[in-house]
């Protein structure tokens, strides 16, 4: 048995639209869960939108999880878009779910899903935060959070906590969108010595700095060298959180790092990586790039840090400073039937002042 919701998806490229689909009926250990909320994450929806993520441009091989030409591609429609939802539980058959519980999940811009909380992660939304702010629960804060424990694995080790790779380090975020800021913001309450966020876009320079956050233009990393001198020839960040889809910020990344440095790459490249020189800082100062990527935590650390630990990290950051990210952060919140026309012109580069953060309203 089935039964009715509308998603977004994309029939074409270029052409998003809300679709209709079925659901499970919620069975034994299952709930059926309505959504309020989801958050666009404009990176990843976008290069859906468009068709330029690369599962649509060349063949992926689960098997050797590698990509090569010549062989199948992705295809439309794409049934689903979105990560960062959030909805009440109308309906439940196991204990695990109470009726009129509030939680966040990752299933996409959806009217409701059949949640089952032994396959999926299931994030309660505790009473105490605003709603909305549950969209960074299940996912996006999960995000930042994994980012912050790739920096531990490389300075401590696995056995290190999610403060260990930032604590009284000089550390550098490439980038003012919503993981750059989150990202920034968790750097500074894990006890980094100091942040500073490198951001090209003067509006989004001006978010960082009303949250408290010292900046500097995209590309200026000899600020960034003559801020943090360590000894001679030895300047420059401890580490980069890399959190925008642009080569030209990993290379801002790599030259602003001091020796030995490391830049922790949470962005997501879909035109290469042009910009980015191997035989200049790369080599000369022997620097790390290491990708942080949600699909998992680092070598040695899934057992004490599963996606509920990552979530618990993210709800203190925003029961410390929800109010400033819904002020900040949230820029635009749009009804779900609007969903398709603003992700058509987020992928057409048609508005002139691109949200932060959109949020869904169901």
């Amino acid at each position: 048995m089935t039964r009715p919701v509308r998603t977004i998806g994309v029939v074409a490229p270029g052409q998003p639209a809300v679709l209709d689909d079925t659901e499970p009926e919620p069975g034994p250990g299952q709930a059926w869960v309505a959504t309020e909320f989801s958050g666009v994450s404009a990176g990843t929806e976008v290069a859906l939108v468009r068709g330029t993520d690369p599962h649509h441009a060349t063949s992926w091989d689960p098997d050797l999880r590698s990509f090569a030409p010549g062989g199948p591609t992705a295809g439309y429609p794409v049934s689903g878009l979105g990560y960062m939802e959030v909805g009440t539980v109308t309906e439940s058959r196991t204990p695990d779910l109470a009726e009129g519980a509030r939680v966040a999940m990752a299933y996409g811009h959806r009217t409701g899903r059949c949640a089952d909380p032994a396959t999926a992660h299931v994030i309660p939304v505790a009473e105490d935060l605003d709603p909305l702010l549950g969209v960074y629960l299940a996912q996006m804060g999960p995000i930042c959070v994994n980012g912050l424990l790739h920096a531990t694995a490389q300075f401590a080790g696995p056995a290190g906590g999610v403060g260990e790779g930032v604590r009284d380090r000089h550390v550098l975020v490439t980038g003012a969108g919503v993981i750059g800021l989150l990202s920034a913001m968790l750097a500074v309450r894990h006890g980094a010595a100091d942040v500073v966020v490198a951001e090209s876009s003067p509006a989004r320079r001006a978010v960082a700095e009303t949250l408290g956050l010292a900046t500097v233009d995209g590309g200026a990393w000899p600020e960034v060298k003559q801020r943090w001198r360590h000894a001679p020839g030895d300047a420059g960040a401890d580490l980069v959180l890399q959190c925008q889809g642009h080569d030209t910020a990993l290379a801002t990344g790599l030259k602003a790092l001091r020796p030995q440095g490391v830049v922790i790459d949470l962005g997501f490249y879909q035109a290469g990586a042009e910009a980015v020189r191997l035989g200049e800082e790369f080599h000369h100062n022997g620097l790390a790039v290491v990708c942080a990527q949600i699909s998992r935590v680092p070598r040695g650390m899934a057992g004490e840090w599963p996606r509920r630990a990552l979530a618990d990290v993210t709800l203190d950051l925003l029961r410390e400073r929800g109010d400033d990210v819904l002020r900040h952060l949230v820029t635009d919140v749009v009804p779900f039937e609007e969903g398709p026309r603003l992700l058509a012109d987020l992928a057409g580069r048609r508005l002139p002042a691109p949200p932060l953060q959109a949020v869904l309203r169901f």
